[in-house]
């Protein structure tokens, strides 16, 4: 059984039933199912060789939708794009995945203009009798091959692309059901972007014949106005989108009675966020943990679960999953003991794309090693202390260090520079800059976080630059993240005192 069968049982079930709810109207599976087929025959014909890559981007819409089902029931490779990320890092994806067509809309269409093969999201369907079968090919791939690749970081040189199997997709749809304790009244509010997270939960609400809910626009405003016209029960998130919702509730409350579960993802919760949200919509709020190499849901803490200290783990391994604290042997430790924090079974993704290296650094022994460090209770709930690299998590979305450090260092305004990640009350973190500038008597910080914001987007770029006359530095000669954190950490804290 493939992941797009679980949505093609549920048109069969109930046809009638509204599968896509937004300010436009509903759309019912078997409408939503014939856009999906005319889309998955224009894919077909337009990419006829098996197995191949499609490039799949914009904002949230129901034409994004169809495509990403269109992909899937082609038997195709999906690989998002990210409109949120800068041109230059686009284009690198596209090159690097080489998608034999790309099915964006009109704003992406324009970023990618010089890319080959660019379709937008209507463009491709064709009309396919309803009742016949969609032209796949013959052969049947094994559940074990690659259903999407997304990337996870690499904006310079060669992009890090996750292959995530049609085993794994599975394996999320069965475990989110489980774990959630999806139904078919559920409705699932889009909010995060469809390329990131949010895709998770596609399938497994479809799967059991829920709804997913478009809002008009974003904003938190408009999210909680279409939870309370659609009655929408859930919905996913990264801590900061949390905020930005239990923000606008307590400015203009709504009546959303239908809410049961506001899932935060991507980022630790701290304790004062989630009693903020808790005091706003409830206890409805949840956490997930789980990485793009082994999707959403590794571990799940239920909302009843949300309460004293246990609120700040990530719960417990979810179903088909396992989750071991190693050692820098490799040998698991006993509760308590803090370790690298390793996730086994169905969910994790067959390797990095045309990284085989990079690949066997981090599958060893069956067990995927995550670079995070953490540790589990005697109950097996799991606590999440560090990372073991240097990615910085803002908004839920993971920024490395050093690609913006290459952006920022090739700048004729810069001699030297370390990115880094300071706590941050709305995003969980923010990027911050240190510079020690090429010519400091004429230093302005204005073009060069232009040239980071056109090269990477605005998520990466650093909220603020800090100058040093020199970069700390170890004997040998390695930048101090450390002490560069410290530092600035320090100043920053001086200058909210002196404002006071």
């Amino acid at each position: 059984m493939f992941p797009i069968d679980h949505f093609w049982r549920s048109v069969r079930r109930a046809p009638h039933r509204p599968a896509v709810i937004s300010c436009d109207g509903a759309i019912s599976y078997g409408d939503l199912a014939a856009r999906v087929r005319r889309r998955a025959a224009g894919l077909l014909a337009a990419a006829s060789v098996p197995g191949s890559t499609v490039g799949v981007g914009g904002d949230n819409g129901i034409e994004h939708l169809v495509s990403l089902l269109a992909v899937l029931a082609a038997r195709k490779i999906w690989v998002p794009l990210n409109p949120r990320n800068g041109d230059p890092e686009l284009a690198r994806i596209v090159e690097f995945a080489g998608p034999a067509i790309c099915l964006v809309d009109e704003a992406l269409a324009g970023r990618l203009a010089a890319t080959p093969g660019i379709a937008l999201f209507a463009d491709l369907d064709v009309d396919i009798d309803n009742g016949s079968p969609l032209p796949l090919p013959a052969a049947v791939p094994p559940l074990g091959a690659t259903q999407a690749i997304k990337f996870t970081g690499g904006t310079t040189g060669t992009p890090k692309g996750v292959q995530q199997t049609y085993r794994a997709w599975n394996t999320n749809i069965v475990t989110q059901i489980h774990e959630i304790g999806l139904q078919q009244h559920d409705r699932y509010l889009v909010a995060a972007p469809l390329t990131h997270g949010t895709s998770t939960y596609i399938l497994p609400l479809l799967a059991v014949g829920g709804a997913l809910v478009f809002p008009g626009e974003g904003g938190a405003g408009p999210m909680l106005d279409a939870i309370a016209a659609h009655r929408a029960t859930l919905s996913f998130g990264p801590p900061a989108l949390i905020a930005m919702l239990g923000d606008e509730q307590r400015r203009a409350p709504r009546k959303i009675p239908s809410l049961r579960c506001l899932i935060a993802g991507g980022a630790a919760m701290r304790a004062d966020q989630i009693a903020a949200a808790q005091a706003v919509f409830g206890p409805v709020i949840a956490s997930t943990f789980g990485q793009t190499e082994a999707p959403q849901i590794a571990a799940w803490l239920a909302p009843d679960e949300m309460e004293g200290a246990r609120a700040l783990s990530t719960g417990r391994a979810s179903l088909l999953t396992e989750i071991a604290i190693l050692g820098p042997g490799g040998d698991p430790l006993a509760p308590g003991e803090a370790g690298e924090i390793a996730i086994r079974g169905d969910l994790v993704m067959s390797g990095y794309y045309k990284a085989p290296g990079q690949s066997a650094e981090v599958l060893v022994d069956g067990w995927l090693r995550t670079g995070e460090v953490g540790f589990l209770d005697t109950d097996g709930y799991l606590f999440i202390r560090d990372r073991l690299r240097d990615v910085i998590i803002t908004g839920g979305f993971n920024v490395f260090p050093s690609d913006v450090e290459a952006v920022l260092g090739d700048h004729r305004d810069v001699a030297d520079c370390s990115v880094i990640g300071i706590a941050d009350a709305k995003w969980g973190e923010a990027v911050h800059a240190a510079v020690t500038p090429a010519h400091p008597g004429e230093w302005n910080p204005a073009p060069v976080l232009a040239a980071v914001r056109k090269a990477l987007g605005p998520v990466k770029t650093p909220k603020a630059i800090h100058l040093f006359d020199r970069l700390p530095r170890s004997p040998v000669g390695k930048i101090l993240k450390s002490a560069i954190r410290d530092e600035i950490s320090a100043r920053l804290a001086a200058n909210e005192n002196a404002g006071k």
